[in-house]
C-alpha cells in the first residue's frame, strides 16, 4: 500500500511548469498543464517540493 497520495486540482494549475521543473514525477501535458506520472508512491521524493514551487497551490501532498 502507498505511504503517500499526491492530489492535483488541475482546474486550479496555471501551466507554469514549476512542478515538473522540481520534480521528475510531474510532466507537462498536451492540454498545457500539469499532471503527476505516479499519484501513490511509497516516498514522498521531490514531489513536496513540486507543491511548495506551486505558484497556485494545486498539488496537496497527503502522507498516510
Amino acid at each position: 500500500m502507498a505511504k503517500v497520495k499526491i492530489e492535483h486540482n488541475k482546474d486550479m494549475c496555471i501551466g507554469c511548469g514549476a512542478c515538473a521543473a522540481a520534480c521528475d514525477n510531474w510532466e507537462m501535458g498536451d492540454d498545457g498543464k500539469a499532471h503527476p506520472k505516479k499519484t501513490e508512491l511509497d516516498e514522498v521524493g521531490c514531489n513536496q517540493e513540486a507543491a511548495d514551487n506551486c505558484p497556485v497551490s494545486c498539488i496537496t501532498v497527503v502522507e498516510e
